[in-house]
């Protein structure tokens, strides 16, 4: 194997690894089996949001950048309204958005994964972005939420 698709193998599997919450991330899949659903639509005093609300944002802005990244007719919510749910949600809507935040990140994995998807090609819709660029998006943005959703937790369980 040449080094440079060595490289390239490299970086994938790195960018999956913080994608999946590997390092010094939480997983989402460790916080959604240990969140009590029932819970999640309980406000916290002193948050402007219910567990459920920054899940469904999580779901909104990946499942935005996932479709960004691959079709070129995607049009985004508007921001923040399009990405921020007004109702508190309920212990199915958390069930319903686990399973479809899950069909999202798998599928962002397999763009992240792809051979054929160049890492480093600015998305010829976009305006200077990549798939590269857009992955580490994914994988900040659902780590900082992560983070909150696991303080969330901790509050609720007092």
């Amino acid at each position: 194997m040449s080094e440079s698709k060595q490289h390239d193998t490299a970086l994938r599997e790195h960018l999956l690894y913080l994608i999946r919450g590997g390092g010094a991330h939480l997983s989402f899949d460790d916080l959604a089996d240990e969140f009590p659903a029932e819970l999640s639509g309980q406000k916290v005093d002193g948050l402007p949001y219910t567990a459920w609300q920054v899940l469904e944002h999580m779901r909104i802005a990946q499942w935005d950048i996932l479709e960004f990244s691959k079709n070129k007719d995607h049009v985004s919510p508007d921001f923040p309204s399009g990405y921020w749910p007004d109702q508190p949600g309920s212990q199915n809507q958390w069930k319903e958005t686990v399973a479809k935040f899950r069909a999202d990140q798998k599928a962002f994995e397999q763009l992240v994964a792809d051979p054929e998807s160049d890492l480093f090609l600015n998305i010829p819709h976009g305006e200077g972005q990549t798939i590269l660029r857009e992955a580490l998006l994914v994988a900040d943005h659902n780590a900082y939420h992560l983070g909150v959703l696991a303080v969330i937790r901790r509050l609720l369980q007092v």
